[in-house]
């Protein structure tokens, strides 16, 4: 799993995430730098967090951010396109477009090996992250180390830092508030914690005449709906960019634009 080149400069793609966190200190003696793409709907406290974590690292994390900052301003900008087959607007825009910024920035600094902070149970997508991917090399500290997420909160706990308030407020994964890609259960927990942000993505979609959820909309969703499934996807994130994007082969290399 692990690609090694010692020419290579380390950077590490942090989330905000407990495993992030955690893999990334396994490292961060050997980075060059940590970064960190943050969007407005992240809850404020994230970036409580990302202070905590420079402190843990001893190292500074470099916040990058997309001009359009938020969730409902990448909507609007791309034509009342919320998500779909081709992946969820907001992470094209903010996320992979700010990654890809910064590639072209930094190109005198290429070759790289990126760290992720996918856990032991997530070896799948770490494979299709090295596929997708292949100009750089990458590194799964916690693969590794063969920790999974439950491990990696006990060395986050022991570590002394809190955990994001989205992670105390029950959801797995510390992601924006209100998340395009989320199911039923999801937005009624959401809708419960957070009315105001589920009035504002229904009324977001009402204006985009699309649907966070396939088919329903969200001024229509079944307040009991969804209740028994668990209430977050998967951390959004690279693999959120990978969905939508074709296997790398040797004629087309990397992500489409």
């Amino acid at each position: 799993m692990t690609q090694r080149l010692l020419s290579r400069h380390r950077f590490s793609w942090f989330s905000t995430g407990a495993s992030s966190a955690v893999a990334t200190k396994l490292v961060a003696d050997e980075l060059d730098g940590i970064l960190y793409t943050h969007i407005d709907d992240q809850h404020p406290d994230s970036l409580r967090f990302v202070k905590d974590c420079e402190q843990w690292f001893g190292k500074r994390i470099t916040i990058l951010q997309s001009p359009l900052k938020s969730v409902e301003g990448a909507i609007r900008k791309n034509g009342r396109y919320i998500n779909g087959p081709s992946g969820a607007v907001c992470t094209r825009t903010l996320k992979r477009r700010v990654r890809q910024k910064w590639e072209q920035e930094n190109i005198a600094l290429f070759p790289m090996e990126y760290i992720w902070g996918y856990d032991y149970d997530e070896q799948h997508r770490a494979e299709r992250v090295v596929q997708s991917l292949p100009e750089h090399t990458h590194r799964f500290p916690l693969i590794e180390r063969k920790i999974g997420k439950q491990e990696a909160h006990e060395i986050l706990r022991a570590s002394g830092i809190r955990r994001p308030t989205m992670y105390e407020l029950g959801y797995h994964n510390n992601n924006c508030i209100g998340c395009v890609k989320g199911g039923k259960g999801y937005w009624n927990k959401i809708r419960v914690d957070f009315p105001d942000v589920f009035k504002a993505r229904a009324e977001l979609e009402r204006w985009a005449n699309a649907c966070c959820i396939n088919g329903v909309f969200l001024d229509e969703l079944d307040p009991e709906a969804g209740l028994h499934e668990s209430p977050i996807m998967d951390e959004c994130g690279l693999l959120c960019e990978l969905q939508s994007l074709p296997t790398a082969t040797p004629e087309r290399k990397g992500d489409n634009q």
